[in-house]
């Protein structure tokens, strides 16, 4: 019997940040680079503008998360999103500092691991709500370590800092 070499499809989660110049292009391209990477975006969330978190000196962030297919291993897939942070000029500076685009990798299918480089589930998405208010816009019925995502959005600190995101208008 012979058997066709098909990629397996991971169901994953990504988590898009700016906070340095044109912060909605930096998503936009930020998007663009994921999908020629050979990811395939299936949901995009809202964007939301969110105060800081940990190093308050900086400019607000543009936040969203994308629901993804892949066939990479979460190693590779991790590895994808930092060549792609650095091709938008993210610049590892200061800790939690400005950046021209962030990258997490949140989830990947039910996955638990620790590496040196890669803990999923993210380690500290369950306390941001800049995180979870836009991972509700694209799985809206999920449950994440055995709580809805409005649960966790409820205990976090930030929660009253996240707020849908209206590009200035065009005159």
């Amino acid at each position: 019997m012979w058997r066709l070499n098909v990629p397996v499809a991971h169901d994953v989660y990504i988590a898009l940040g700016s906070n340095m110049g044109d912060r909605a292009g930096y998503l936009e391209a930020a998007r663009k680079k994921i999908a020629e990477s050979g990811i395939r975006l299936t949901a995009v969330s809202g964007i939301y503008e969110t105060a800081p978190v940990g190093y308050t000196e900086q400019p607000a962030f543009l936040n969203q998360v994308c629901r993804a297919c892949t066939a990479l291993e979460p190693q590779s897939l991790l590895e994808t999103l930092q060549r792609i942070e650095t091709a938008l000029a993210r610049r590892r500076i200061v800790h939690w500092g400005p950046r021209t685009i962030d990258l997490d990798l949140l989830l990947y299918d039910d996955l638990h691991m620790q590496t040196e480089t890669l803990t999923l589930p993210h380690p500290r998405m369950f306390e941001r709500a800049f995180v979870l208010v836009p991972l509700r816009d694209v799985w809206p019925a999920a449950e994440i370590a055995g709580k809805p995502p409005a649960e966790w959005i409820a205990s976090c600190a930030d929660k009253n800092g996240v707020r849908p995101y209206a590009p200035p208008s065009k005159k």
